[in-house]
């Protein structure tokens, strides 16, 4: 539910053809190649430096007024639309404690022409529904109720287990840093009637932890809807209502609700949600870990919920935060590279453009939303889109961009001279791998397809796989201080750096999570070459076998085999065909898992299915080494037959270290 313009969490698609019944098989291991947190003890928790923010330099700028907003977005939003195939979207800009724009651009219901509105069109902010989840403990925090700092497990009625020596505290959680692996069963739901409540998701869908806790960022929705079960458990209500109550109500939020379904009245107001704008619109996204991204809103609430954070706390006569709790929640908590972008208490810095800056994306399946609050010019910008959309880079991520350079010029200073600046790019070339990933499960092979290649260029920038810019062309980044990269002609920086055990990482400007670099083992290209060339020698082997034997047939050349021989030929068969069969189930299972958001919730019998199977072929590929061995030490066997059995059995070694590296056969429903 984070934005998918930072994981690309899009990763590109299509197939690699070699034979025409490799097909299905070669799929598995090459969609990788189709290219993306008295007084309480608490409060006095002294936060780290922020990474610098350079003054903003002199320009021409336009004003920010309602009269030049209008004229720039009305001029820019319906080009977009129609570009990006989105059916509508929703911005709400506030400034020194007002309302300065609100406006919806394209329908909420493109078979109805329904157009959207500000105050009377719900959109489904995702992940942004993390805010009043933050804020919600933050609240708790200056009433003594909760400690940052203190071990989250005093505050729950289940365990997590331990792990690291080192207890996961709420401080932890708010900055990604809790250590908790991605999980992907029961994000979302079907419908209403798979929902199950936030006590339940949280004691049974407990991550393994693959990071000691506050040292390694890796995004987790697992660990938001873990604090908001701290936030029902300690306040003794359900966590939707004490959101209601002690956010919506003091703040007007009155069309606004974590309620899956939807309040009836609510109801009508809903925009429908599509991939694109000429697509049929699907149906409404049930999130079970709901803390994490539920809600639904319109851009005239979150204009309040703004306004709110941009007067530490205040909105009218209401007070949701004392200032000194505001002040707290909005000062960075944690940050990976000093020279980056860091984490505050919920929110995360989006510092550019000479201005401190926070923020929060979201994202379901269907809407792309950003919310960014400029603090240090009192300004809060929100939008969502209906509809993914066809382009590969978010057109919030290019509107925003947008915004900030016409009322917020700034002339970013010219790189220092570097001295090795080609030595610094062959040294941090090669491919990475999200700190936010799966690693227990088969989802591990995500891991695989989505390592990232940074390599140099041939004018001495670099470019990182698969960042892309609005042209569609790879993004390239200009060393302008040692080890820190900023793009050519842009704003987006790149910060790499050893971490405490030596492995090199690399950071983009959202603090939330890091890239690290793999070893020869995890290499996507060493591993693709092991599965391919598996994959290769076993199809080959049972395509051949009729042929085979059709060719002895017509020249009258039966097989010179005595028994023993006959069996292990048979046998060595059957396994390429388990090994067929095993591959192929897992490109179906994952095919169909593909074709909602919430289908992976059905893997689990499939997995113990297919993972038979792998154990299954692991074991037969004994046999086919005992027939690679025997036949080099049978006396008169054709040379090419020897070698091709050789082949066959390093090809079925390959296939089973290919399926255990990535956990195609570990039995794990917990994923």
């Amino acid at each position: 539910m984070i934005s998918n313009q930072i994981l690309s969490d899009r990763h590109a698609r299509g197939y690699l053809t070699i034979l025409t019944g490799l097909l299905l098989l070669v799929a598995l291991v090459c969609v990788g190649m189709w290219a993306q947190p008295s007084r309480p003890a608490s409060l006095s928790v002294k936060p780290s430096a922020p990474a610098a923010v350079a003054p903003a330099q002199p320009g021409t700028n336009h004003e920010l007024t309602s009269v030049d907003l209008e004229a720039f977005l009305d001029g820019l939003m319906p080009a977009q639309l129609e570009r990006e195939d989105v059916a509508g979207a929703v911005i709400a800009v506030v400034k020194d404690g007002q309302v300065i724009f609100a406006k919806g651009y394209g329908y909420s219901d493109m078979a109805k022409r329904t157009p959207v509105t500000p105050d009377s069109t719900l959109f489904r902010p995702g992940s942004i529904s993390k805010l009043f989840t933050w804020t919600s403990v933050m609240q708790l925090v200056e009433q003594g109720k909760l400690d940052l700092n203190r071990d989250g497990n005093d505050y729950l009625d289940f365990k997590i287990p331990p792990a690291f020596g080192k207890p996961i505290t709420l401080r932890n959680i708010m900055t990604h840093t809790s250590g908790f692996e991605e999980t992907g069963k029961d994000l979302f739901v079907k419908d209403a009637q798979h929902m199950d409540s936030l006590e339940y998701y949280v004691k049974n869908h407990i991550p393994e932890r693959i990071f000691p806790p506050g040292e390694v960022p890796a995004y987790s929705n697992y660990a938001t809807a873990l604090a908001g079960y701290i936030v029902q458990r300690v306040s003794g209500k359900p966590f939707e209502q004490y959101v209601a109550e002690n956010i919506y109500t003091p703040l007007e939020m009155k069309r606004s609700t974590f309620v899956q379904p939807l309040p009836e009245d609510l109801k009508p107001m809903m925009s429908k949600g599509y991939d694109r704008a000429s697509s049929d619109p699907k149906p409404f996204e049930f999130v079970e870990a709901f803390p994490a991204g539920s809600v639904s809103t319109t851009a005239r609430d979150m204009c309040n919920f703004m306004i709110a954070h941009l007067q530490n706390g205040q909105f009218g006569s209401v007070q949701i935060l004392r200032p000194e709790t505001a002040t707290l929640m909005h000062s960075r908590l944690f940050g990976s590279d000093d020279r980056m972008n860091g984490m505050a208490h919920g929110f995360y810095e989006e510092s550019k453009n000479g201005h401190r800056i926070i923020g929060h994306a979201g994202d379901t399946e269907l809407f792309h939303s950003d919310l960014h609050l400029i603090l240090d010019s009192n300004v809060g910008f929100f939008v969502s889109y209906n509809s993914a959309g066809k382009g590969e880079i978010s057109p919030r991520t290019v509107l925003f961009e947008k915004f900030r350079d016409r009322y917020f010029p700034y002339t970013e200073p010219p790189p220092g001279k570097i001295e090795n600046a080609k030595a610094d790019a062959a040294s941090i070339a090669g491919l990475y791998i999200s700190s936010r990933r799966f690693e227990s499960s088969f989802l591990k092979l995500t891991s695989l397809l989505g390592q990232n290649k940074v390599f140099e260029n041939s004018d001495g920038t670099i470019s990182i796989d698969p960042f892309k810019g609005p042209n569609g062309q790879l993004l390239k980044f200009e060393e302008i201080s040692p080890l820190l990269y900023r793009e050519v002609h842009g704003r987006a920086h790149v910060g790499f750096k050893w971490d405490g055990n030596g492995r090199l990482q690399f950071e983009l400007d959202w603090p939330f999570f890091v890239f690290q670099k793999v070893g020869f083992w995890e290499n996507k290209y060493f591993n693709y070459t092991l599965a391919i060339f598996g994959l290769i020698m076993v199809v080959l082997t049972v395509l051949l076998w009729p042929v085979g034997a059709l060719i002895r047939k017509h020249y009258g050349r039966p097989l010179d085999l005595n028994p023993l021989e006959r069996k292990l030929r048979l046998g060595v068969r059957l396994v390429c065909i388990l090994f067929i069969c095993f591959f192929g189930g897992w490109l179906a299972v994952l095919a169909t898992a593909m074709a909602s958001i919430s289908a992976i919730n059905a893997l689990a019998p499939w997995i113990i299915v297919l993972g038979i199977l792998g154990v299954l072929s692991a074991f037969g590929s004994v046999l086919v080494c005992v027939n690679a061995f025997r036949s080099w030490s049978t006396p008169n066997r054709w040379i090419w037959t020897k070698l091709h059995e050789t082949a066959l059995a390093l090809g079925c070694l390959s296939l089973v270290w290919f399926a255990l590296t990535w956990n195609l056969m570990n039995f794990n429903i917990h994923y």
